[in-house]
């Protein structure tokens, strides 16, 4: 059976090794943080997601998973899967491609000849090119492919071992047979088989969240127009999402999109469409990123509507810190944000999240974390709803109104009942309904 390396053990990396070690294989996970690999080796992952600890920890007990920092520990793997992040550049919208060449650069020295190195990271199309270049002047022996990764934080482990499809991008049979033989159970279950040319494959993962990030920037501007006109933004999203050209999926408006993937990619694909003399074809991704950027600064709005102007003084409390729910990300999250820009309008800020806590007050400290929800609402002038996790939606709204100081709530997800709050006495605001 073939052999495996995961280079970059982070939210993808982590993921990928304890999946491809469920499914039969030896994996050795790679990465120059020690303290990271210390904690994977003994079963346990250094951030949240439904399911891999568990399977992670099954696997390391194993003995098929084994994480470590020395590079050299590669040398017998048949297949090294690159799985680094490529964050949005500090001094423009470009991807920051310094993990992916460092780990090409370091893998290539002690690839086997033979042997296929895989890219799953989200790249800007034409990297994969360069680096398969830059491969065949250190190891002309070793070939370069790329399958991009499609994980939703939350569902990572299912979307690993039960992907809606696998797209392969190769320069020979042998790639895609090789890759096909690490996929064999998957394929057997009947999963979609995609072969492409590099570029292509590079393209699908950034036009798959472009699309992903127009649907729900378009519902947004429904949703202002919505406002506008006294309509009802859920009700039309209902009505539109039943044509099946359309689908309902991602049609629920609210303070827009977050997280380490959307954002930074089509910013990123911004960037690289004007590189290759493009511009014009995504320009109307700077729309869908300023409507996204928008629906936050609407929520504050509708709080000084609300609660005053001046919100010197004032307690917000904020539902949510993560990105999305089932996550502890709080990369580019669209609630801490807006409780942000809150706290330096001079609103005394205190925040709950049920899982992403400690990764919040890490980058602002000056927020007021709560452990409970109780202690986050207590005395507040309006509470905000701004990550749909289940636990928000089973308030009691009867219950808590006495805890309060001003029984307000602004909806930022539009996934309460409305009714429910209405009945129990709160004024009750949501983006895109009357």
């Amino acid at each position: 059976m073939l052999k495996l390396s995961v280079i970059g053990t982070g939210y993808l990396g982590a993921t990928h090794a304890a999946a491809m070690s469920s499914l039969g294989f030896e994996v050795v996970g790679v990465d120059v943080d020690q303290k990271k690999i210390e904690l994977l080796n003994q079963g346990k992952v250094p951030f949240y997601e439904p399911g891999l600890e568990d399977l992670l920890l099954a696997e390391v007990n194993s003995g098929r998973l084994k994480f470590t920092t020395d590079f050299a520990q590669i040398k017998d793997c048949d297949v090294h899967f690159i799985c680094v992040g490529t964050p949005q550049k500090k001094d423009g919208l470009a991807a920051d491609l310094t993990y992916v060449d460092a780990s090409i650069a370091s893998v290539a020295p002690h690839a086997k000849a033979g042997s296929l190195i895989v890219g799953k990271s989200t790249v800007p199309v034409g990297t994969a090119g360069r680096l398969a270049s830059m491969l065949r002047e250190v190891n002309e022996k070793v070939e370069l492919a790329w399958n991009p990764e499609f994980l939703r934080e939350g569902f990572a482990v299912e979307d690993t071992l039960r992907p809606n499809r696998l797209v392969v991008g190769v320069t020979s049979d042998r790639a895609e047979e090789i890759l096909k033989e690490v996929y064999a159970s998957l394929l057997k279950d009947g999963v979609p088989w995609i072969r492409a040319d590099l570029p292509t494959a590079e393209l699908v993962k950034v036009a798959a969240n472009s699309f992903l990030a127009t649907k729900i920037s378009f519902i947004n501007a429904m949703a202002e127009i919505c406002e506008a006109s006294g309509g009802d933004v859920t009700v039309l999203a209902k009505a539109i999402g039943y044509d099946p050209r359309i689908g309902s999926r991602f049609l629920q408006a609210g303070i827009g999109f977050g997280g380490g993937c959307l954002p930074k990619d089509i910013r990123a694909f911004m960037a690289r469409s004007e590189e290759l003399g493009a511009k014009q074809s995504l320009e109307f991704l700077r729309e869908i990123d300023s409507i996204n950027m928008r629906a936050r600064a609407r929520v504050i709005d509708l709080v000084r509507i609300d609660i005053g102007q001046d919100l010197k003084g004032k307690k917000i409390a904020v539902l949510g810190a993560a990105f999305k729910p089932d996550s502890d990300d709080v990369r580019d999250s669209p609630a801490l944000d807006i409780a942000v820009q809150l706290s330096q309008a001079g609103a005394n800020v205190s925040v709950h999240d049920p899982k992403a806590i400690e990764p919040a007050r890490a980058r602002f400290a000056h927020l007021d974390f709560s452990e409970s929800i109780e202690g986050c609402i207590a005395g507040a002038d309006v509470i905000l709803h701004l990550t749909e996790w289940k636990i928000y939606r089973e308030i009691n709204p009867s219950a808590i109104k006495s805890q309060v100081k001003q029984a307000i709530i602004i909806d930022g997800r539009n996934a309460l009942d409305r009714d429910l709050w209405v009945k129990a006495g709160w004024k009750f605001r949501a983006l895109g309904r009357a």
